[in-house]
């Protein structure tokens, strides 16, 4: 057996043991509250009741938050739904000719997207893998299907130190939860250094290889036909790429005042260059997008292109409706994520692990020993922006201790969330969806993705210059 068969034979090992054992993402967080209910009782001398009351009062303190994280998921997703990304997508899609070039071209469009906004890079892997596939096969070439949505899927892996970053917008945030530990932390402080920059070449220059090596020769592939043939069909995929154009022109046939409001271009790109005036007037007032990008100019910004793109009230409308089944983990988990909070922050029990912080790691090791808190937080809470709001305070007060800046231990804890994304399902499942795949099949490479950058983001996070 070869290297490779070798490597992709511990892959299905790890695929298999990790549907059979890994709860869905929603079982975690419950558990992950009984456990911090518990440990609270213990450790702390809050009661049970106490501690109920904890959790409560912290149950509803981050609605703003989830709001926010749902509106990064929906608009990523119109923007990466629209026709004019789709189309340029399907032109590239004919590029590769064997199996090892197909897999690092989906791996480098899915970082690609995925370092500028994990909703997009997360959609456009998906549906470029799904071209991709479709276009050998129409070519009479067999690429490996659960190869290509596993390399579309690493968008995973790198978003967390790009400018969706949710650690990062929040903590860039006035008024965020843990102002008066960290302060305001802008961008430039944070994602926009050479610290995380080096970090994401690091990713660029490990997750395409590796998916490259592991692509099998095609006569040992099986492609689209056999995981997907309905889209092979154009069983929707085709009707939905060109939706855009065709809800645009429902203008036309509309026969009540209130259709052709909502079918109107005017109307949408009316409201988009308004939006987007006041975009541009805010960064140049604010001294450009370093010191000023937050969570909701963000998301302000991508409502404005999503509108642009879609071309008319309606369309963006719909393809928003179409991406909310993806934020259902956010608007059902965010609450007892918050919960959590209440019960680490209100009782002590966050005193406690930072101290546990501080006894293990010095100023030069603290990025790794936050690294791997966060990845193991993200196989409990599979939400970078949850798990930040959950031990966010705790580590931002052990890096003030020893002395490191809140911006480097925002990205080293962020590396952590994206590192064990290649891991933990949950991010997949708008990508299933699509791609009519299971996690089983994607997940024996991810898995050896997630391993390999185990030794990179260790080093590069604790040897990379702030």
């Amino acid at each position: 057996m070869s290297a490779r068969e070798r490597v992709q034979s511990f892959g299905r090992t790890m695929a298999d043991w990790s549907e059979r054992w890994v709860p869905s993402p929603f079982l975690f967080a419950v558990i992950l509250t009984l456990i911090a209910y518990v440990a609270a009782i213990v450790f702390t001398p809050d009661g049970p009741y106490q501690n109920i009351q904890n959790w409560y009062d912290g149950f509803w303190s981050l609605l703003t938050f989830a709001m926010q994280m749902v509106l990064i998921l929906v608009t990523g997703y119109a923007v990466a739904d629209s026709d004019f990304v789709s189309s340029y997508l399907n032109r590239l899609a004919s590029v590769p000719d064997t199996n090892t070039q197909a897999a690092a071209l989906v791996a480098a469009v899915s970082l690609l997207f995925g370092y500028f906004h994990w909703g997009i890079g997360l959609i456009v892997g998906a549906i470029f893998a799904i071209f991709v596939a479709r276009a050998g096969h129409e070519r009479g070439k067999t690429f490996h299907y659960p190869i290509l949505c596993a390399a579309g899927y690493t968008s995973q892996t790198i978003w967390h130190v790009g400018p969706s970053t949710s650690a990062g917008l929040l903590s860039a945030t006035e008024g965020h939860p843990f102002v008066d530990t960290i302060g305001i932390v802008p961008l430039n402080e944070s994602v926009f250094t050479v610290y995380a920059f080096g970090i994401a070449v690091l990713v660029f220059l490990t997750v395409i290889p590796v998916l490259a090596f592991l692509a099998p020769e095609e006569e040992d592939a099986t492609g689209i036909d056999e995981y997907a043939p309905s889209l092979l069909k154009g069983e929707s995929m085709d009707e939905a790429i060109d939706d855009d154009n065709t809800r645009a022109t429902q203008a036309e046939v509309s026969r009540s005042p209130a259709d052709r409001i909502n079918d109107s271009r005017a109307i949408a790109y009316l409201i988009g260059t308004g939006m987007m005036v006041y975009v541009i007037q805010y960064f140049v007032t604010a001294g450009g997008i370093g010191e000023a990008l937050d969570l909701n100019v963000f998301n302000f910004t991508f409502i404005a292109l999503g509108l642009f793109l879609h071309k008319t009230p309606a369309a963006y409308m719909e393809t928003i409706r179409d991406a909310t089944e993806g934020a259902a983990g956010i608007i059902l988990q965010f609450p007892f994520y918050a919960g959590i909070l209440g019960i680490i922050s209100n009782s002590g029990l966050s005193d406690l692990i930072a101290e546990g912080l501080l006894a293990v790691a010095t100023p030069q090791t603290f990025p790794v020993v936050a690294w791997l808190l966060g990845g193991v937080m993200n196989l409990f809470v599979p939400s970078g922006g949850g798990e930040w709001g959950i031990i966010g305070g705790v580590v931002g007060s052990a890096a003030v201790e020893l002395g490191v800046p809140p911006g480097k231990a925002i990205v080293a804890y962020g590396v952590g969330d994206m590192w064990t994304n290649m891991f933990q399902p949950f991010w997949a499942i708008p990508l299933l969806g699509l791609t009519k795949i299971r996690a089983r099949d994607i997940l024996g490479y991810t898995i050896i993705v997630m391993f390999v950058l185990l030794p990179v983001f260790a080093l590069g996070l604790y040897f990379l210059p702030y």
